[in-house]
């Protein structure tokens, strides 16, 4: 296998430095390049590249391709709903994540 083959993505570490382009980002995740693209429009991932053929994705892109899919399917939500949960989402995670570090920093300080 080479690092460039996307079926290492679903069961490895996500690394940033390999960036994947939208065929790959959807065997990945399994889903069609019409979904990801909606999901570009709505502002939900962001690739690198101007053009669709030129597109390249990050490992931040596939964990929310995966987490948006989820919530389509198991909860049925929408486009604009799914953007909203993940943003949510990665606010909370950002809190938690501020939460550990001063909690890490009073108990030094102690």
């Amino acid at each position: 296998m080479n690092s460039h083959d996307p079926s290492l993505v679903h069961t490895g570490t996500i690394i940033e430095d390999e960036l994947l382009t939208l065929g790959q980002l959807c065997r990945a995740c399994g889903t069609h390049a019409d979904w990801v693209i909606s999901l570009v429009e709505e502002g939900i991932i962001e690739p690198d590249g101007r053009e669709i053929r030129l597109w390249r994705f990050s490992g931040v892109s596939l964990v929310r391709v995966r987490s948006a899919l989820r919530l389509q399917h198991d909860l049925g939500v929408n486009l604009a709903g799914i953007g909203l949960a993940l943003d949510l989402m990665e606010e909370l995670e950002n809190l938690r994540t501020q939460l550990k570090i001063a909690g890490h920093v009073q108990k030094h300080q102690v």
